[in-house]
């Protein structure tokens, strides 16, 4: 019998769910191919946007997948009913003082070696960027720099790449002058820049739960006190929880990532950035935007980052290429709207500069062009990376295995079987030469015990699916001594 789903509320959502209907009844099975975008097109007379958010709709509850250059097929264990994911945090309330950076070098620590499988890394595989072209780019540049240059790119940076990531911002809407822009060491120093010009030690900051361990690591070393705030793995931070966190503990800013979400991968909608924008006006609390997966997208539009609902200069916006085109040449920047002055003073008293070769690379390479077919080259890399894992981790993973497949970034959040510990798996794979990021490094107060992030930034092949399995029989080992310990009464 086909399964019975709430009412659709759009067209995307209705050819979803008679397709997943189709899938629980039988109509469908394992491996069949779905009807191509084009085919469904001309007979739904839908457009392919519609199609496509119905195919993703689709992905996301583990019921088909994408085949690169192929189609899309339904899912080996698909059943009809979507796959369960990761529930909504619930931090316990309050200010909680930050005390997370031994835990955070240990566990980044051990996975440095080139022979572990870098399941737990942030990293993507160099492979993936353009470094042959960004090579040449540095060689040219540096060939014609001046020696005023030197002095010309000191804080806000190199002037023609400002121009070039002002031009970035306009194409999705977005009126930011190339004064605005303040370049950074990589967009770590953006976002402390930014804290350190909105807080003194002892403030609290809302951050969300669980939430990058930068974030963490980047109170603690500020003496700052964080605030944890439910997130929905989907949609990104409670915005009813957020309003009254901010009644109660007057918090002095708030670092949150609303599009790809480290390490949810979530991604706020459009119409939840404004409210969440319009809420934080009321209050006139700043908003530090850590927005450097955007890039990094499913589907043919760029989700809209908070800053593009900002009309008073209240959310700072910090991004990099790190992520998306040259991590190793570290260079972020930060639009912090009114407070584009402090953090250009904070700027010149730390690091003084960026590199001014390397900006002067990154400037040369995106005049030249071609950064945005390798961006579409990036994203159709990941995203088949990420569908790999996610059907792996479905098939291998023993019951009780809880995760969602998100619509961009590199991220696959897991919530493990009753019984099992993420430190202990953590130390338990790292025996078997798998990093994986356990749980509570995302958290201030060490929460998600049963918790791990796994990053789908290495392209896929038989190395990997043997991690992947061997990670599994590392999860299903723990549940069954767990169940050994406590037999059923």
């Amino acid at each position: 019998m086909p399964t019975h789903l709430p009412a659709a509320s759009s067209r995307f959502e209705t050819l979803a769910q008679e397709l997943q209907q189709q899938i629980a009844a039988g109509v469908l099975r394992p491996g069949d191919r779905l009807p191509s975008v084009r085919q469904t097109c001309a007979s739904r007379r839908m457009s392919p946007s519609t199609v496509f958010q119905a195919y993703y709709l689709l992905e996301s509850r583990g019921l088909i997948r994408a085949v690169p250059r192929s189609g899309y097929f339904v899912a080996a264990r698909a059943n009809g009913v979507p796959l369960p994911e990761p529930r909504t945090s619930e931090p316990k309330p309050g200010i909680q003082p930050v005390e997370v950076n031994d835990l955070i070098c240990t566990i980044l620590g051990s996975a440095r070696a080139r022979d572990i499988v870098p399941f737990g890394s942030a990293f993507l595989n160099p492979a993936l960027f353009p470094l042959d072209r960004l090579r040449s780019a540095l060689i040219s540049s540096t060939r014609r720099l001046e020696p005023w240059n030197m002095v010309d790119d000191l804080p806000p940076g190199n002037l023609s790449l400002r121009r070039e990531i002002a031009k970035r911002y306009l194409r999705q809407g977005m009126a930011v002058d190339a004064d605005e822009v303040v370049l950074t060491n990589g967009a770590m120093e953006a976002l402390n820049l930014c804290l350190g010009a909105l807080t003194r030690p002892g403030d609290a900051v809302v951050v969300e739960s669980p939430t990058f361990y930068i974030a963490l690591q980047a109170l603690q070393h500020l003496g700052l006190h964080a605030i944890e705030v439910p997130t929905h793995v989907r949609e990104g931070i409670d915005l009813g929880r957020l309003a009254q966190v901010i009644e109660l503990y007057r918090p002095k800013a708030c670092w949150l990532m609303t599009t790809f979400q480290n390490p949810l991968g979530s991604l706020m909608p459009d119409a939840k950035k404004r409210d969440l924008v319009e809420l934080l006006a009321r209050h006139d609390l700043p908003l530090i935007e850590d927005d450097v997966y955007s890039e990094l997208y499913d589907g043919k539009v760029a989700p809209l980052p908070a800053k593009a609902f900002d009309r008073r200069g209240l959310v700072l916006h910090c991004s990099s290429f790190s992520k998306c085109l040259a991590p190793g040449y570290r260079v972020g920047w930060a639009v912090p709207g009114r407070w584009t002055h402090e953090v250009q003073r904070l700027k010149v008293m730390t690091s003084l500069s960026g590199s001014i070769p390397v900006q002067a690379a990154l400037a040369e390479y995106l005049q030249e062009g071609g950064y945005d077919h390798h961006l579409r080259s990036l994203r159709l890399s990941l995203r088949a990376q990420r569908a790999s894992l996610f059907e792996a981790v479905t098939r291998h993973f023993p019951d009780g295995t809880q995760v969602v497949l998100p619509a961009g970034g590199y991220f696959l959040w897991v919530e493990l079987p009753i019984g099992v510990d993420a430190m202990a798996l953590y130390r338990a794979a790292l025996a078997q030469g798998i990093s994986i990021a356990p749980g509570p490094m995302f958290s201030a107060r060490a929460e998600f015990q049963r918790h791990i992030r796994l990053t789908c930034g290495q392209r896929w092949d038989a190395s990997i699916e043997r991690a992947t399995r061997t990670l599994a029989r590392l999860v299903d080992d723990a549940v069954r001594a767990h169940a050994g310990s406590h037999p059923a009464i």
